[in-house]
């Protein structure tokens, strides 16, 4: 039998009605203070029972979307709905057009999927494979009809984060940066100005770097990061080149297309620099969405090589119970051999009275709510009172606020719901997803004012163990009487896995400039020029611990029902300056992790091969006591000095001797190498690290079939820190090699040092090159570039006939150039080509970057070359060379695509890594060369 269903301001009036029963109390008119500030007023719970009839009627695709989008899209259709909810907002971002960013949850991702959601108006933003998430900028109204499809699990708010940055009064995430993309490429363009760096002053150098003794433990045990690599994932390198211009930076490994926006990653890995100068550095960004973060963290352990990683970010959508799918990637590196720090976030702790948290069992107050289901929980439980509305500050405007229950992911059965009211008792916004099993345990909103209220409500379920944090805001006592409860335990998310170091923050020189929120006592200063001591206090906004988990990755439940992590584990600097627009001064746990990370790059550095249990004990044993007694859940072990971390761990400097490309003349001096000559081979050895090489030697071999090396082996004696010895080779290639195929040659360095042996590979090229080139081009239609989107757009080019090849160049090409927008006779058209990152892909999956974020406001390529022999590399350019024409050469090498035959089919792809800029691929061509028969 099929329940009817009435009008719902008959619902509104029952919903009413029910409670003013329950109550005995007559419902007011209009809200007002009431003298029991446990009690919910009627017009709270009328807007509730509206709310959870939206929730009731939901068909079964419908239960795939969150609540938040089907309300805000019934808001915007159904004059009844607007009509019962006149003050409450979705908090959904509904951009113009009417689109909204969504994560499509699938049960895996495919071209299906894809082309639906473009079919449906969608542009597509990022596709993770892994994590089995498509995201996009989709219709509103089209969401509900992509629920329907059998592959989509859930449709959900694209998920957002904050960096763990206070260099600002209210900035809690990248998409608040308040320096516009075009003030920076200017300022980028202004660093990377020819004979700038000859006048510039000293370079900005960390006042961390002396607080925590780095600069004297450098010195003192002749260590500097060499043989490490350090990688940062935060917002973006926006400013990067200016600081490699500067020489701020060196050379920054980053994913291509991976750049993102916005520069507190410049800033962090300047930190790194300043304090570990002799380790590699490599960037990703964070802000592609939690699933491309996890991806991200990853590729930067398996494509860059990472060492140890360090993040500022928390995506609000990471669980508090278990570790998700960020947290798994962050195990995953972990257990690869990398060390991982993060910040551990800058939402407030208890002891300093800046908290916004609050966790415990789930307590029925007896007050239901609303027509439907559920009663609210009783925030006083503890102490004998009830109260079921927690009060936020007057400063707590904006924020997100997150509610978890000891659910796992994707399985959770018990249904908890999320309001927020204003003063008067009027539902401002709300989250109600329907948990039935599938889904999280989670809900979300936002703040949209001060002195709001918070009321979670059980739907229906068993009590549960709940987490609700409002990150960056306040549970304060309020005017009329309701008591705010709170609890130690605000760090969450990957920043609390086991094996990841929580990084709080303690100042390094002046004081946070400003009161948290209006009445607050004065913020702590640092000890520069001094170093840190037992007298450091912590940031008064570092957020505490300790994380309790019940659930395994996989969602068994632990051993024990529960288990508690110490967290954060150590402490390190924050307020300090950088050469980046807008993070000098740099407060905040962002601030913290990169230079915790560096030291441990430095003990890497002084002891390779030291285990990550080894790296932990040292850290946390030698770290200074600063908080309670012992370690605590707020400093962790306490604030870290290198000093005394690299004399425990007996940190000594290190050889490390590695083989560079060799040169090679063919019979009579001849510049090429053909089947059967036998050629010299000169090989030289650099000593590029902090110690001497001794007894140096190198062994040369090739599995190239055929093929001898004589002598095998060669003594280079000692090598000293930064000397190069030269010695040379005999190579004697048989007749029967076949024109075009490389003979590939080891170079294996023994030396005496840890890093011992070094081996190199190279490929030494067989044959005369032709000087015939021969052309291949896209013949296909213009293909628009996606605004702001990892996916990005491709081409492809056929190639056929050549075999193998001995050069290469690209063009991007064009009958007439000009900075016109939208200018079809250019080969590129588009209006911030400082927004694109251009590869190259051969069909052997070897990928060269032909450009990468840099040209400015500038328009349009057009007959551009892409040669390897170019004398400028186009990571010069600046706006003023737009339309950008002539010969440049690539940020990586085309050479390094010519390993396999080149026939089969090529691939150029242009991701757009900003906002508000559009273009289109038009007309690009490759040109190879092969070999003179």
């Amino acid at each position: 039998m099929r329940r009817s269903v009435r009008p719902r301001t008959t619902l509104l009036a029952a919903g009413a009605a029910c409670l003013t029963a329950v109550l005995g109390l007559a419902a007011p008119a209009t809200a007002a203070p009431h003298p029991n500030p446990g009690y919910m007023a009627a017009n709270t719970a009328a807007q509730i029972a509206a709310l959870q009839q939206i929730k009731q009627t939901e068909s079964a695709s419908d239960r795939k979307v969150d609540s938040r989008l089907l309300v805000e899209n019934k808001l915007r259709t159904d004059r009844s709905a607007h009509t019962a909810l006149p003050q409450v907002q979705s908090g959904v971002k509904v951009a113009a057009g009417n689109t909204v960013l969504v994560d499509i949850r699938a049960t895996k991702t495919s071209d299906a999927l894809v082309d639906a959601v473009q079919k449906a108006g969608g542009q597509v933003k990022n596709v993770s494979q892994r994590e089995a998430t498509v995201r996009a900028e989709v219709p509103l109204a089209a969401v509900s009809s992509l629920a329907t499809r059998d592959d989509v699990k859930q449709i959900q708010p694209g998920s957002d984060a904050m960096t763990s940055a206070s260099s600002a009064p209210g900035r809690n995430s990248a998409d608040t940066d308040p320096v516009s993309k075009q003030t920076r490429d200017a300022r980028v363009e202004q660093a990377t100005k020819p004979g700038m760096r000859a006048n510039l002053a000293a370079a900005v150098v960390s006042q961390g770097d002396r607080a925590h003794a780095a600069d004297t433990a450098r010195q003192q045990n002749g260590v500097t990061g060499v043989g490490t690599k350090l990688c940062a994932l935060s917002d973006g390198v926006s400013s990067l080149a200016a600081s490699v211009a500067t020489g701020e930076l060196p050379p920054v490994d980053v994913l291509p297309g991976q750049e993102g926006s916005g520069d507190e990653g410049t800033a962090m890995l300047e930190i790194m620099h300043d304090v570990a100068p002799g380790a590699a550095l490599g960037f990703a960004t964070a802000f592609n969405g939690d699933a491309s973060f996890a991806d991200n963290i990853r590729a930067l352990r398996s494509q860059e090589h990472c060492d140890i990683i360090v993040d500022d970010v928390f995506y609000f959508n990471e669980a508090a119970f278990q570790d998700g799918p960020i947290a798994q990637a962050v195990n995953a590196v972990i257990a690869d051999g990398a060390l991982y720090f993060s910040s551990a976030g800058n939402e407030g702790n208890v002891g300093d009275g800046t908290a916004g948290h609050w966790e415990g069992n789930y307590v029925d107050s007896g007050q239901p709510i609303a027509k439907f289901a559920g009663g609210a929980n009783n925030f006083a439980a503890a102490t004998g009172g009830t109260q079921i509305l927690e009060p936020l500050s007057a400063s707590s405007a904006g924020v997100p606020v997150t509610l978890w229950w000891n659910d796992p992911l994707g399985h959770a059965g018990d249904d908890y719901d999320l309001y927020l009211l204003d003063a008067g008792g009027n539902v401002v916004t709300f989250s109600q997803n329907i948990q039935n099993g599938t889904q999280d345990p989670y809900e979300r909103i936002n703040t949209t004012g001060g002195n709001q209220r918070l009321a979670v409500v059980k739907f229906k379920g068993d009590a549960k163990y709940l987490s609700l944090s409002a990150l960056r805001g306040r549970f304060v006592d309020s005017s009329d009487g309701l008591k705010a409860y709170v609890t130690p335990g605000e760090t969450s998310g990957h920043s609390a896995a086991a094996g990841a170091f929580s990084v709080a923050a303690a100042p390094a020189a002046d004081a946070f400039p400003r009161a948290l929120e209006p009445g607050d006592p004065p913020n702590p200063a640092g000890p520069y020029p001094g170093t840190f001591s037992s007298a450091t206090k912590i940031e008064r906004f570092s957020s505490d611990g300790p994380r309790k988990i019940f659930f395994n990755a996989d969602g068994t439940p632990v051993a024990g029902g529960s288990v508690v992590r110490q967290k954060p584990d150590i402490t390190a600097a924050d307020g300090v300056s950088t050469s980046v627009a807008g993070f000098s001064p740099f407060y905040g746990t962002s601030a913290a992790a990169p230079h915790a990370a560096a030291i441990a790059g430095l003990v890497l550095s002084g002891n390779p091969g030291m285990s990550n249990a080894d790296v932990r004990q040292a850290l946390t044993a030698t770290a200074v006591d600063i908080g309670a007694p012992g370690v605590d859940n707020r400093t962790g072990a306490g604030v870290i000095l290198a000093d005394r971390v690299l004399a425990y761990t007996g940190a000594s400097p290190q050889p490390l001797a590695v083989a560079q490309a060799p040169s090679v003349k063919g019979p009579n001096g001849s510049p090429f190498v053909k089947p059967g000559d036998t050629a010299t081979v000169t090989l030289p050895v650099y000593n590029g690290g902090d110690g001497t090489a001794a007894s140096t030697s190198v062994v040369v071999d090739s599995p190239t079939p055929g093929v001898t090396i004589a002598p095998r082996s060669k003594r280079y004696g000692t090598i000293e820190a930064g000397q190069t010895v030269i010695n040379s080779f005999t190579l004697t290639v048989p007749a029967t090699q076949q024109l075009g195929v490389p003979v590939v040659i080891n170079a294996k360095v023994t030396f005496a040092g840890a890093h011992s042996p070094t081996t190199q590979t190279f490929q030494i090229p067989i044959g005369q090159p032709s000087t015939v080139v021969q052309d291949f081009a896209y013949t296909g239609a213009p293909v628009a570039i996606p605004d702001n989107s990892a996916v990005g757009a491709s081409v492809q080019i056929p190639v056929s006939g050549v075999g193998r090849a001995s050069k290469i160049t690209f063009s991007i090409d064009g009958t007439s150039c000009s900075t016109a927008a939208g200018s079809t006779t250019v080969g590129l058209d588009h209006t911030y080509v400082g927004d694109l990152t251009g590869t190259l892909t051969s069909p052997s999956g070897a990928t060269a970057v032909l450009f990468q974020r840099r040209g400015g406001p500038g328009h349009n390529f057009c007959q551009v070359v892409f040669d390897d022999n170019a004398a400028t590399a186009f990571s010069s350019v600046s706006s003023t060379n737009a339309p950008f024409t002539g010969s440049w050469k690539p940020q990586s090498g085309l050479g390094s695509l010519l390993t396999d035959a080149v026939d089969g089919t090529w691939t150029f792809k242009v991701v757009d890594g900003g906002p508000v800029d559009t273009g289109s691929i038009r007309a690009v061509s490759l040109h190879l060369n092969g070999f003179v028969a």
